[in-house]
């Protein structure tokens, strides 16, 4: 564990993303298998045991102080790892477990033997070792590095593209031999054959004005840029799946899209809520997402489809290398002999230049769609973010000044500072109502300033989240503002993020809850 415990140490207070990569890069070029393979699994997420979760970690550091003193300290830290790891009497003989045999323990004993053994292997570590320790039992390691980090330093390390190992990843299970195996020149590429794996999916830049000035706009096709979340469709004879733009699989939250992928192919689109051929708010899709299953009135009132844009493979017949114009047409022909239950096509917009799209995009908004995607006909569909053949123009972002009330501490290297921000707006009777959280937006520089501010401003303090004098004003911008029934306001937030800091501004004179909800507009009206 202690090879472990260093890495994740390290990337906790490693600044920069390239600096990161070398971190992992390392380990897994000088660890040995297993270990660098549970490693990567626990970055990735895949690493689950019952019986070690947070309150059994809990019941255990209270038995071994003073549970009063606990929660204070849990107060303080803010982070459940740490505290148990720093309030945990300290270690007499350093012996710590190795990664495998921690893994291969906690999946073979009786769940009833697990918290004394974890005690013991506690009781045997330093810190830091701890802290590694319970990261790993409880499934959150929050250092910074992300599965799409580590899979850029394997690809950087041993010299292949991080898309080949995109390719192959579904097909694999922790702790990843084959897949190092390859790396390592042993054996050849572990091929997904029929396997329903993901496919790295081709992104968008944001356009700017610069861009705008020097487009060739006839080399480009526009489309609609739908509000909902970007999905890959894949079914093969030996399986299926939903993936998300992240890679991870969601088939099991929307078994319906799942149910109507009986046919041979890999398609990109968008999965939306939409309602006798409408689409409804971002709003009501977050009711589906982030579920491991949903009840059959869910299914009922949220009902989804796919938007499809893109084509990858025909049966077993790789398209991505033929331009955007060829897999258009080819996706036009395959939906039209397939007509698969619950997708549609999304429409190619006929544009004469940048002013008649420019109007187009300014009403967008009225529509509840996010803006304009632009792919050059002349396109491959390539992994990653080229710069260039495919463009997202989104509409410009609405705002309000609110007021911060509460805050919470980051994660990685802002685990030390109050970085994540609940913001506020006035009700009719002068009382302030949460209708949002930002975690972005502000400068290194600002970030001391707010910590410091936070931390002298305390009123009060809810486990790890301090609440504080109504002082302080962000501009928050936002794409959308729509009603919904889970949020105190009464209001959801699309994308919201601080623009800037309002020092010039009183409290007293940021925004209303009616402001806000004038900015739902029509949308809201139509869910009232």
């Amino acid at each position: 564990m202690k090879p472990f415990a260093d890495l994740l140490e390290r990337l906790i207070y490693t600044q920069g993303r390239n600096a990161k990569i070398l971190l992992l890069a390392d380990y897994f070029a000088h660890r040995p298998d297993p270990e660098r393979g549970f490693a990567l699994a626990a970055i990735a997420g895949k690493l689950d045991f019952p019986g070690a979760k947070p309150a059994v970690l809990r019941g255990l550091a209270e038995a071994r102080s003073d549970p009063e003193l606990f929660v204070m300290s849990y107060d303080y830290v803010g982070d459940l790892a740490e505290t148990i790891a720093l309030i945990w009497p300290r270690a007499q003989v350093l012996a710590p477990p190795e990664l495998p045999e921690v893994v291969a323990v906690l999946r073979g004993v009786p769940k009833g033997e697990i918290p004394g053994i974890i005690a013991g292997w506690l009781d045997a570590s330093d810190v830091s070792t701890r802290i590694a320790l319970i990261k790993l039992m409880t499934g959150g390691l929050r250092v910074g590095a992300s599965l799409r980090l580590a899979k850029l330093a394997l690809a950087e390390r041993f010299g292949v593209e991080v898309g080949a190992i995109e390719e192959v990843w579904h097909g694999l299970e922790p702790p990843y031999g084959p897949l190092f195996d390859w790396l390592e020149g042993r054996a050849s590429r572990p091929e997904p054959g029929r396997k329903p794996v993901f496919r790295p999916p081709m992104l968008a830049h944001p356009i700017e004005d610069a861009d705008r000035a020097s487009l060739d706009w006839g080399a480009y096709r526009a489309e609609w840029k739908w509000d909902g979340i970007r999905v890959q469709l894949v079914a093969t004879p030996a399986g299926k799946r939903l993936y998300s733009r992240g890679a991870d699989d969601i088939s099991a939250a929307f078994p319906e899209i799942l149910a109507a992928t009986d046919f041979h192919a890999v398609l990109d689109g968008e999965l939306l809520v939409i309602r006798d051929g409408v689409v409804a708010p971002f709003a009501d899709l977050q009711q589906r997402l982030n579920r491991k299953s949903v009840a059959a009135k869910l299914r009922a009132d949220y009902p989804v489809a796919v938007r499809l844009y893109d084509i990858l493979f025909d049966g077993p017949e790789d398209l991505r290398a033929l331009p955007f114009d060829a897999r258009r047409a080819r996706l036009e022909d395959w939906f039209a002999r397939v007509r698969p239950a619950r997708m549609d096509l999304s429409p190619q917009i006929a544009f004469a230049g940048e002013a008649e799209l420019m109007a187009l995009r300014a009403g967008a908004r009225d529509s509840g769609i996010e803006g304009l995607m632009l792919k050059r006909g002349d396109s491959p569909y390539l992994a990653g973010r080229p710069k260039g053949p495919w463009w997202k123009w989104k509409r410009d972002p609405l705002s309000l000044d609110c007021v911060l009330m509460y805050a919470q501490r980051g994660h990685g290297k802002r685990s030390s500072f109050y970085s994540d921000y609940t913001f506020g707006v006035w009700t009719e009777e002068g009382t302030l109502v949460p209708i949002g959280k930002a975690y972005s937006g502000y400068t290194d520089a600002e970030l001391l300033v707010l910590d410091r501010w936070i931390r002298a401003h305390t009123v009060a303090t809810y486990g790890p989240v301090r609440e504080v004098e109504q002082k302080i004003v962000f501009e928050v911008g936002f794409d959308s503002a729509q009603r919904s029934s889970r949020h105190k306001s009464g209001i959801a937030l699309r994308f919201p993020r601080i623009l800037r800091l309002r020092p010039d501004k009183p409290a007293a004179e940021a925004d209303t809850l009616a402001t806000a909800v004038r900015l739902v507009g029509e949308t809201a009206e139509k869910q009232r």
